[in-house]
C-alpha cells in the first residue's frame, strides 16, 4: 500500500473521529497527542494532517479518490466503522457519515454492512447501559491475588489482540479494558454501567477514539494492518515492545481501578491521573518480559469469536 493511500486513510479516520462534531476537548487533545506521536512515517506527516482535517482543508472529495485499490477502499471504511464505534455507540451523524463514506467507496454492500454490524456488537457488548447510581453494596472479601492475577490475563490478552491484524481485533481491545475495570468494581460491591466505565476512563487519560485511532494508526503505518500470511507475528512482536501499548494500557488500568474501588473511590482526577501514569510507566517495563505469552496467545486466538471473548467466554 503507497504512501498516499496511507495518508488518505489516515484522513478518513481522522474525518471519522470528527464527524459528529461533539468529541470532548479532552478526547480532541488525545487525538492531537496521538497525531503529534506518530509524527512523520512512510511519508504521512500526521500533526499536518490534524490541523487540515481540523480547519476542514481536507475532505473526502479529496481523500477517497487517492484509494487506487479495492483493499486500501475497504481497510479506509472498516478503520472508519471502528473509529466511529469506539465509545460504542454511533451518533446520527456518524451514521451519516458512514453511509456517505460506504458509497464513495463503493462497499456499502453486505460485506460491509456485516462489519459494521460486527463492530457495534462488539463496542455494546461489555457493559450494561445503565443501572442505579453506582454506590457500594456490601462485598465478599476481595480475593487480591486473583484480581492481580485478572488484571495480567486481561493485559496480555490485549497485547495478544494488538499482534493480530484484523480491525475487529484492535476494536476488541477497548470493550475488554472497559469490562476489566466493570469486574474489579463489582469485585469491590459497585454495580457500575458504561457511562461510568468510560469516564473513569476519560479521567485517568485514556480516550476510546483516541486509543483506537493510536492502535491502528501505528498498525496501518508499520504496514501490518490488514496483512495476512506468514511473517506477521515477529514483525507485530517487535512493533510491540517499541511502541504497543494495549498490555501496558490494560495492566496501569486495572490496577489504577483495583486501588480506587478498594479505596472507596475517594481519589480526586488528578490524584487518578499520577498514579495512571506512575502505574503505566512500569508496565511499560513488564512489555517484553511478557511478550512471548503475548505471541503464543496470539497464534491461538480465533478472531471469528471475538464477540463472544469480549462477553466472557473464550
Amino acid at each position: 500500500m503507497s504512501a498516499t493511500e496511507h495518508q488518505a486513510i489516515l484522513t478518513i479516520s481522522l474525518l471519522a473521529a470528527f464527524a459528529d462534531g461533539q468529541k470532548h476537548a479532552r478526547e480532541r487533545d488525545a487525538i492531537k497527542r496521538i497525531a503529534d506521536g506518530l509524527g512523520q512515517a512512510e511519508g504521512v506527516h500526521m500533526p499536518t494532517l490534524y490541523q487540515d482535517v481540523l480547519l476542514k482543508r481536507v475532505g473526502l472529495d479529496s481523500a477517497v479518490p487517492q484509494l487506487a485499490s479495492a483493499d486500501a477502499r475497504l481497510l479506509a471504511y472498516e478503520m472508519a466503522v471502528c473509529v466511529c464505534d469506539a465509545d460504542g455507540v454511533q451518533s446520527t451523524a456518524e451514521q451519516a457519515f458512514l453511509a456517505d463514506l460506504g458509497r464513495r467507496l463503493g462497499v456499502d454492500g453486505p460485506v460491509a454492512s456485516g462489519f459494521a454490524q460486527q463492530a457495534e456488537a462488539l463496542a455494546q457488548a461489555p457493559i450494561p447501559a445503565s443501572v442505579p447510581a453506582p454506590a457500594a453494596a456490601p462485598a465478599a472479601a476481595v480475593d487480591n491475588a486473583a484480581l492481580d492475577k485478572t488484571i495480567l490475563n486481561a493485559a496480555i490478552l490485549n497485547g495478544a489482540l494488538e499482534l493480530l491484524p484484523e480491525n475487529l481485533s484492535t476494536l476488541a481491545i477497548i470493550p475488554l479494558q472497559m469490562k476489566l475495570v466493570y469486574n474489579i468494581g463489582q469485585a469491590h460491591g459497585y454495580q457500575l454501567d458504561s457511562g461510568h466505565v468510560k469516564d473513569f476512563l476519560a479521567t485517568v487519560g485514556v480516550g476510546l477514539t483516541s486509543q483506537y485511532l493510536e492502535q491502528a494508526g501505528r498498525k496501518l503505518l508499520g504496514g501490518l494492518l490488514g496483512k495476512v500470511g506468514g511473517g506477521l507475528l515477529g514483525g507485530l512482536g517487535k512493533q510491540a515492545v517499541s511502541s504497543g501499548m494495549s498490555f501496558a494500557t490494560t495492566y496501569a488500568l486495572g490496577h489504577v481501578a483495583k486501588r480506587y474501588y478498594a479505596g472507596g473511590r475517594v481519589l480526586s482526577a488528578q490524584m487518578l491521573k499520577d498514579a495512571y501514569a506512575g502505574t503505566l510507566q512500569q508496565a511499560q517495563g513488564l512489555q517484553a518480559q511478557y511478550l512471548p505469552a503475548m505471541r503464543e496467545q496470539a497464534r491461538t486466538l480465533d478472531t471469528g469469536k471475538l464477540l463472544a471473548m469480549v462477553r466472557g467466554g473464550r
